[in-house]
């Protein structure tokens, strides 16, 4: 039996409907009635044989076989939009708000922003670098355009990229502060995921910290370590000449895995947007980088 074929506008409704939050909302975007927006919703259930949503008091919310249709949903309409943009030579003028974490700010994705605005001098980029959550936040008000965030647990809103982050204990080459108790730490402010791990792997060792340092942005921290401070968590892409790497032979269990998402909305997303989207994850699988790994359900 040939596999159907999905249908644009079909995705199309259910991404809009969980973005907005509700059928009538979905309905006054895409010009639709709510009935007809259910009805929409049903064909593409009956379709995949597999229910996406269901209601909880007077919330959507999605199942599991929906957070994984969402995912893929956001991917073929980007490409649908973008092929619809390109053949009809529509402007990709305007503004797009960025926010990053500080990690990614100095990283790889920085060189993609680069890359993007060599390439679309007519949009301007404005680029934000906050904790994940506050990122999030700013999103969800329509502060921000597209996000970049890290998260504890899976984070389905919004969601159409994950993939897997593996900190790394990091100190100075020169020093043997890791030695030292309290373990002094180098840490972001709290509510960090990199602060989070690093203090339950401790925790979890039954080895005392206190810390020596803490900094918003990603230089502070390697200026830190590498001036001896303390030990901090970083990833294979901060981690600096000069400094080395700690392990389980130095007292320094294996750090938890940080889930990395790329967030937007797509009802709302401008032409600019969708164009950017498909260039950070074209950017990601060209670069051997993190494996697209759908997200677990919460």
């Amino acid at each position: 039996m040939d596999s159907p074929n999905l249908p644009t506008e079909l995705l199309r409704t259910f991404i809009t409907v969980i973005d907005l939050g509700g059928y009538t909302k979905a309905g006054a975007v895409i010009g639709r009635t709510q009935p007809a927006v259910s009805l929409q919703m049903r064909r593409l259930e009956e379709m995949l044989d597999a229910k996406l949503i269901h209601q909880v008091g007077r919330t959507l919310q999605l199942t599991e076989q929906g957070e994984m249709l969402a995912v893929y949903a956001r991917r073929i309409l980007c490409l649908n939009d973008e092929a619809v943009a390109r053949f009809r030579r529509q402007m990709t003028a305007g503004v797009l708000r960025i926010g990053l974490p500080t990690d990614y700010a100095v990283a790889f994705l920085q060189g993609m922003m680069t890359e993007y605005a060599v390439h679309h001098p007519e949009v301007e980029l404005e680029i934000r670098c906050e904790l994940s959550r506050e990122l999030l936040d700013d999103l969800q008000k329509d502060e921000l355009d597209i996000v970049i965030a890290m998260t504890g647990e899976g984070v389905g809103q919004y969601l159409a990229r994950e993939w897997v982050e593996q900190p790394i204990w990091a100190t100075a080459g020169h020093v043997s502060v890791h030695k030292e108790s309290p373990v002094p730490i180098v840490v972001h402010p709290e509510g960090c995921e990199y602060r989070n791990r690093i203090t339950q792997a401790l925790n979890a060792a039954n080895r005392d910290w206190r810390v020596a340092y803490c900094s918003p942005g990603i230089s502070g921290l390697q200026n830190a370590v590498l001036a001896g401070l303390g030990v901090s968590a970083l990833t294979k892409r901060t981690l600096l000449d000069g400094m080395k790497v700690l392990s389980e032979k130095d007292g320094f269990p294996t750090l938890a895995d940080i889930r990395v998402g790329l967030y937007y909305k797509h009802p709302r997303q401008s032409d600019a947007g969708v164009r950017l989207v498909n260039h950070i994850i074209s950017g990601l699988d060209g670069a051997g980088g993190p494996e697209f790994k759908r997200p677990q359900r919460r």
